[in-house]
């Protein structure tokens, strides 16, 4: 659940389409959230708190990559402490990529929301460690013409490996109950403002709402009606961070009966208030 933490516009555009940054027992103050300008990963080493991603609470513990895409939200609450590595680029950085790495990156970011957390195995771990501090020493270097070139071939090898480490935790999915759970989260962000009960959307797959809750559960630790609720607020923080129209017509827009109807919605996801949440956004930008 959020609480008083507040939710800026986007993070800071940097000079370069690629950054990475080392962690060495960071404590994290309680930022303000992020939507991002680019995609990330974040290899944590050791850590512990509560990272959140579009309005999901993960915890940190260590031996885990977190992958987001670009326009996701993203936040560290307060207290939270990692040791390892932020990496950030865009797609204008990922062309200097082999293009045999595409499908990799495809894989990973096209769909983020469902590969967001990769568990690492000790093995994994290992193994892919090494190449997070090899990219970041090489960045460290002073620049040199192909500089961007070598950069990008330790990402093309890091994308590959965390493909591998992502196909073989899906590995033991039954593949057609898994392509099920992957088409009941397209539809949600197709159809959520048609509907958010769990049985439009099972009967659209045609199979019973337990059976689809049983699989969300499987591969996302979500109910199938945590997921659509999800959805949902993602969008109402979207009308409100982004628009000045009154809280009345931002239910009425997403289907609501009564803006009384959509407060205690938001105020049971988000802790708050929508009023609350967008007095915060407008002190957050001063």
């Amino acid at each position: 659940m959020l609480n008083d933490e507040k939710f800026s516009v986007t993070d800071q555009e940097s000079n370069y389409a690629f950054s990475i940054s080392d962690y060495a027992d960071q404590v994290f103050e309680g930022e303000a959230a992020l939507r991002l300008l680019h995609n990330r990963i974040l290899f944590v080493r050791e850590g512990s708190g509560v990272l959140m991603i579009d309005n999901y609470a993960y915890n940190i513990s260590g031996r885990q990559i977190f992958l987001m895409a670009k326009d996701q939200s993203f936040h560290i609450r307060k207290g939270a402490s990692i040791t390892g590595y932020e990496l950030n680029f865009d797609e204008f950085f990922w062309e200097k990529a082999p293009a045999s790495a595409s499908n990799c990156k495809s894989v990973l970011f096209d769909n983020a929301a469902v590969n967001q957390l990769l568990p690492l195995d000790r093995g994994d771990f290992k193994e892919i460690a090494p190449i997070f501090r090899a990219l970041w020493r090489e960045d460290r270097k002073p620049d040199y013409i192909n500089k961007p070139d070598a950069l990008a071939a330790y990402l093309k090898i890091m994308m590959i490996k965390m493909a591998n480490i992502n196909a073989a935790l899906k590995a033991g999915f039954d593949n057609y109950e898994y392509q099920q759970y992957r088409q009941f989260y397209d539809l949600i962000g197709k159809d959520f403002m048609v509907s958010r009960e769990v049985d439009y959307y099972a009967a659209e797959l045609n199979i019973s709402s337990r059976k689809l809750t049983t699989l969300c559960k499987r591969y996302s630790g979500k109910g199938a009606k945590e997921l659509i609720n999800s959805k949902l607020m993602a969008e109402a923080k979207r009308y409100l961070q982004f628009s000045s129209n009154p809280v009345k017509d931002i239910a009425f827009r997403l289907r609501f009966s009564t803006p009384e109807q959509f407060s205690h919605f938001f105020k049971k996801n988000a802790a708050q208030s929508p009023q609350h949440y967008r007095r915060g956004l407008v002190k957050t930008d001063m």
